[in-house]
């Protein structure tokens, strides 16, 4: 029987989730010292279901009852009357168990009977000529080789598929590769499901897509930029203002800052006391770089319109030119360093203009606030020179009378 092809789909990605839930596991058990044979969490008697967890673990003793077992190496030497279930890098049945066995692991290797059904996803997956399965074998792996028994079908999605032994049911497997099955070893039917490849979009597709991106950045982002140019005009304004007179000191300001910021909060992560200082700082870092999509519309809407146009309208056209720049191919990665490195220069010219330090020189510079008879000035320029008061010319002296 077939599976559905949502179950196909679903497959791979179940195996990836496994493997990375392996793999982050196995790290931890590998970064911990090398231990002894884990002891079960369980009844002592060996009666109900037994728990195994470290680094190595030998089941070599008989239980009844399911096995839950985890760890680096796993080896299942002794009989379970019950099921197993188990994650590990390496998994080794040797021993009979009477249930079910559900696995996952990085090579799994089945060397004992299973008297019912195998449910197992691995990198490669071994069952040897003295093993077997009962009822059905399902799972996926990169290889699979079947030497041993199964006894009804093999269901699997997988990279390469041998089979030596028998399988008393159907094979159905999804593979790009065919199968080497040996002759007479399958009692059913053979079906290889191949994988279709991914259909490449045709150019209208293509088109369509890139349309329906540009009405939805129009929409969204004008959205943003008409809201920010009518609530925050003043903030756009003198943030725009260290571009109209020296654009490239701001483009020389943003470029480094885009290069030297990340390095420096980078190397703040590494410290213990400076990590919550990073975070925070990486948090004012992405709103000042998100930022620069918005500032830059505005400027490009003053540029356009000169100041004679309400701040809702410069920042509207200024943002439906800049989306219309960044769909362009080969264009849009200009248009977004320029972005970047110029929105990030005038913030942060804009902020250096806005420091403390000095609204507190031109505080204690103003007028009325320095000693007595004094004059303050503002920011610890120099005052103005004092003009001399103008020279009156002398009175005009009448003539004398005439004798």
């Amino acid at each position: 029987m077939r599976p559905p092809s949502s179950q196909r789909r679903v497959l791979p990605a179940v195996l990836a989730a496994l493997l990375l839930l392996l793999l982050t596991g196995t790290g931890a058990f590998a970064s911990a010292p090398k231990s002894l044979t884990a002891a079960p969490y369980g009844d002592n008697d060996g009666s109900g279901p037994q728990f195994y967890s470290g680094l190595n673990v030998n089941v070599s003793d008989d239980v009844s009852g399911d096995v839950y077992a985890s760890g680096q190496r796993i080896t299942i030497s002794g009989n379970v009357t019950g099921d197993v279930i188990a994650a590990g890098q390496n998994i080794n049945i040797t021993g009979n168990v009477d249930g079910n066995v559900r696995l996952a692991g990085q090579d799994v290797t089945i060397s004992g009977e299973v008297s019912r059904s195998g449910t197992i996803f691995a990198s490669t997956v071994d069952v040897t000529d003295t093993g077997s399965f009962g009822d059905d074998l399902v799972g996926a792996a990169g290889d699979i080789d079947i030497a041993g028994e199964v006894g009804r079908d093999v269901s699997v999605g997988v990279g390469d598929l041998t089979i030596d032994g028998t399988v008393g049911g159907n094979v159905t497997y999804n593979s790009s590769n065919e199968a080497d099955i040996a002759d007479g070893a399958v009692s059913g039917t053979t079906e290889q499901i191949v994988p279709q490849p991914n259909e490449e979009p045709t150019a209208g597709e293509k088109f369509a897509g890139w349309l329906l991106g540009l009405l939805y950045a129009l929409v969204a982002l004008s959205l943003i930029t008409a809201a920010a140019g009518w609530l925050l005009p003043r903030l756009l304004h003198r943030v725009t203002d260290q571009l109209i007179p020296r654009p490239w000191k701001a483009l020389l300001v943003g470029f480094v800052a885009f290069i030297v910021v990340p390095l420096v909060l980078l190397l703040l992560l590494f410290t213990v006391i400076g990590a919550p200082l990073a975070l925070t700082a990486l948090l004012v870092w992405l709103t000042l770089m998100l930022a620069t999509f918005v500032f830059g519309a505005y400027y490009i809407g003053r540029l356009i319109f000169r100041d004679r146009r309400h701040p809702v309208i410069m920042a509207l056209v200024g943002g439906v030119i800049l989306i219309v720049a960044l769909q362009i191919p080969w264009l849009n990665v200009l248009v977004w360093f320029a972005m970047v490195f110029f929105g990030l220069g005038a913030q942060l010219l804009a902020l250096y203009e806005k420091r403390p330090w000095r609204r507190e020189l031109r505080a204690a510079g103003s007028p009325g606030t320095g000693p007595a008879g004094t004059t303050g000035y503002d920011g610890g320029q120099p005052p103005p020179p004092v003009q001399p008061p103008p020279v009156q010319p002398p009175p005009v002296q009448p003539p004398p009378p005439a004798r």
